[in-house]
């Protein structure tokens, strides 16, 4: 017992089905990626029949931007495993987050890889649902749910948009296939459903790539425990969206809209997401405020044209993963061995954690684009994009902005809390060093991005083949470590005097910040998010109450108004291509009738007593059957007749009883009569018009010649009529039916209820 108590245990503390199964994962993964690049060219394509009526294939491509994703993925979620093994040591729900992220890297995989339309948006939404489990990992916290809810809202209304754009595109091109899309739609005109396509499915990318107005969801799923954070939320999840724009760049780069909403939607979020970074104190927010500001700089370098940018993106997106996602490990450290995120708080860390320090410094020089460090190879390359692009004089000022605050928040992570002395009046923190498990993922990349950095040719070729399949057919500049007097060196001195005015200033410009966002925050879109919660069941309580307000006269107005604002609307849309019947002059009968409908209608409108009122529209009736008889069906027409005539004889008997009883015989006058009668002129000229388009066009006689031809030979009857009823449509006929009978003898146990009650109540009784 005691044996299998400690095996339970150990269990336990190393997770289930165990540590090692789990890391194995990705690492298997990972140097099955390695194989596959090592044995195959690119591009590789496979697919096999999914749903073949659809037109949907389970379809998969690796170009080299997949492989670039697929690269990141894997090593960086080979390092999340690690660290997470040491990070939640001994937590009880440990293995429920291995296996959370085990699904989110297939979906990661999935949707980077998949080729199909239908196939990437099942695999999109996945990571919706895997990151909304994941952020809410510490679900029994109100603000884990509350950020999970946040996320899932945004990314997942985000995704049905991405739905519906990606259904418009597949109609419009005739192929669910997205690389050939891309290599068609140049040759396409930019048509209102292409149109359509391209901004349903920038919603749906910025959305997940959190780019202005739905930059605030990120950061506030930082409550996410920190290997979360580091792996969705640096280095793979929100650079989907950027994978998708850069996926689908060669196809729509040409489109005017498509351009200048890249360089300004990534341009607006790259300088206002680092500039809300100074609002922060908790460094995983600040973090995630500069991961904001770096997707903006991505989707922008998607909107420049020319290879330069794509270099740059490529570059851009290796180099953020390899010095982002270690900074989140540091973050993750320091609340592990401290208990603490808030800057104010934290101080002369390098000796309690001298390993994390080490890497926060290499890190934080990869982010400030220092010489010999990889993120100088993607800053390098992005100045060469902006100066061989076209990039308005805001993108320029943006980039510059992002650029100056991104060397202020590395000094934030890699000096201020490791090197800075420590505020007097506050105790020193119980501060100690991680495990291996903690420390080695994050040095372990920050020294790939460091070696990178030094030798670049160790990863030209997979840089090239990303650009490459972002702009096909085009020669791609070779990464360089040129650290000559030229731009470069001159932009980055600009920037790092810049950004340590910044990084000296921080708490003065964290004050001013603070008292801008208490003047300006009804207005932000987390405020709009927040009100928008708030005001959808409001709206919803109103719009039920005034739809469902007990009325049956404002249910019909309310149905008929819609249905013939409806259809007025298509026969107004149409309107040119109508073809409307030629005038004949109509017989005296069909005046008549006519006449008659419409007398009957008026008169309906007009009186009170509840009498005349059923004699009116028992004259719109007759009226009908005239109609009837003048236009070639008699056996209609005497159907009419005798229907109208039982109905009104059998309301007129209880009228008569009501009246009888002393319910009244007078009619009040309903407040909405005025509005009816405009709705009642409204549906009488769409279904005026409806008619006389339906009468225009040459009628079909294939059917009247069947019943014609068929009815006394097979049915023995010349009455058509009765023989479609009684033979054609003898199924239909005996449903129907049946129908009326079983209400009728659902009605009778209520007939003989009150008629009970009226006996048993004493005269005078009430």
């Amino acid at each position: 017992m005691a044996q299998a108590l400690s095996l339970d245990a150990s269990a336990t503390s190393l997770g289930w089905p165990g540590r090692s199964a789990f890391i194995a994962v990705p690492v298997t993964a990972l140097f099955g990626l390695i194989w596959l690049l090592w044995r195959f060219d690119l591009p590789l394509q496979w697919s096999m029949a999914w749903v073949p009526a659809l037109g949907v294939e389970f379809s998969f491509y690796v170009d080299g931007l997949s492989a670039l994703m697929l690269l990141m993925i894997t090593g960086v979620g080979s390092a999340v495993f690690v660290y997470a093994g040491g990070y939640l040591a001994g937590h009880p729900q440990q293995h429920r987050l291995y296996i959370l992220l085990s699904l989110f890297m297939v979906a990661m995989i999935g949707c980077v890889t998949a080729d199909n339309l239908i196939v990437l948006f099942l695999f999109w939404e996945m990571t919706s649902l895997t990151s909304f489990m994941l952020v809410g990992f510490n679900h029994e916290q109100p603000d884990s749910r509350k950020s999970a809810q946040q996320a899932l809202l945004v990314t997942g209304t985000g995704g049905l948009v991405l739905l519906a754009g990606f259904i418009v595109l597949g109609q419009a091109m005739g192929s669910w296939s997205m690389s050939e899309i891309v290599l068609r739609l140049p040759e396409m005109e930019q048509t209102p459903q292409l149109t359509t396509a391209l901004v349903l499915i920038l919603v749906g990318a910025f959305t997940k790539s959190a780019q202005f107005p739905f930059h605030f969801w990120l950061p506030n799923a930082m409550s996410a425990p920190t290997p979360v954070s580091a792996y969705l939320h640096s280095a793979t999840m929100v650079k989907l969206g950027v994978f998708l724009l850069a996926r689908l760049d060669p196809g729509f780069g040409e489109w005017a809209l498509w351009e200048w909403a890249l360089k300004g939607a990534g341009s607006i979020t790259a300088a206002w997401g680092m500039a809300l970074a100074l609002r922060e104190r908790d460094l995983k927010r600040i973090l995630a405020w500069s991961t904001v500001a770096t997707l903006g700089t991505l989707v922008m370098l998607v909107g420049l044209r020319g290879e330069g940018a794509t270099v740059a993106v490529g570059a851009l997106l290796l180099a953020h993963a390899l010095y982002k996602a270690p900074l989140f490990f540091v973050a993750g450290n320091v609340d592990h061995g401290t208990g603490t995120r808030v800057i104010d708080k934290l101080g002369s860390l390098r000796h309690a954690m001298p390993w994390t320090a080490a890497v926060a410094l290499l890190a934080g020089a990869s982010m400030a684009g220092m010489p010999l460090s990889f993120g100088y190879i993607a800053k390098d390359l992005i100045l060469e994009a902006k100066a061989s692009g076209d990039v308005f004089a805001f993108a320029t000022a943006a980039y510059t902005v992002f650029g100056a605050i991104a060397v202020a928040v590395a000094g934030v992570a890699a000096i201020r809390i490791f090197w800075r002395p420590r505020s007097e009046n506050l105790p020193p923190p119980d501060a100690h060093e991680g495990g291996p498990s903690l420390v080695g993922p994050p040095l372990a990349l920050a020294l790939i991005g460091m070696a990178l950095g030094v030798f670049p040719f160790l990863i030209q070729g997979l840089i090239s083949d990303a650009s490459l399949a972002m702009t096909p057919d085009t020669q791609v500049a070779a990464l360089s470590l040129a650290l000559d007097l030229g731009p470069a060196l001159s932009s980055l001195a600009v920037t790092l005097a810049i950004g340590g005015l910044i990084y000296v200033f921080w708490d003065p410009l964290h004050r001013l910040f603070e008292r801008l966002s208490a003047l300006t925050g009804h207005f932000g879109m987390i405020s709009v998010y927040e009100r928008s919660l708030k005001g959808i069941p409001q709206l919803a309580a109103g719009a039920t109450r005034w739809i469902q307000g007990g009325s049956l006269p404002s249910y019909t107005l309310l149905t008929v108004s819609s249905l013939s604002l409806a259809l007025l609307t298509l026969l107004l849309a149409g309107w040119g291509q109508w073809v409307w019947p030629a005038w004949e002059a109509p017989s005296v009968g069909f005046v008549g009738a006519c006449l008659l409908i419409m007398a009957g209608a008026v008169l309906a409108c007009g009186v009170r007593n509840r009498l005349v009122l059923l004699l009116a529209t028992g004259l719109v009736g007759f009226g009908c059957g005239v109609l009837f008889l003048f236009t070639g069906a008699p056996d209609v027409a005497y159907t009419q007749f005798v229907v109208e005539t039982v109905f009104v004889i059998v309301v007129a008997s209880v009228l008569i009883r009501l009246k009888r009883q002393g319910r009244g015989n007078s009619l009040p006058e309903p407040s909405l009569r005025p509005l009816a009668l405009a709705v009642a002129l409204l549906a009488g000229t769409v279904l005026t018009a409806l008619l006389l388009l339906a009468t225009a066009g040459a009628f079909d006689t294939s059917l009247t010649d069947f019943f014609a031809t068929r009815s006394v030979p097979e049915a023995f009857g010349r009455n058509v009529v009765n023989v479609i009823l009684v033979d054609f449509r003898a199924l239909d006929t005996l449903g129907e039916i049946t129908v009326v009978m079983l209400s009728f003898l659902a009605a009778w146990p209520l007939l003989q209820a009150l008629r009970t009650r009226r006996t048993s109540t004493p005269k005078g009784g009430v």
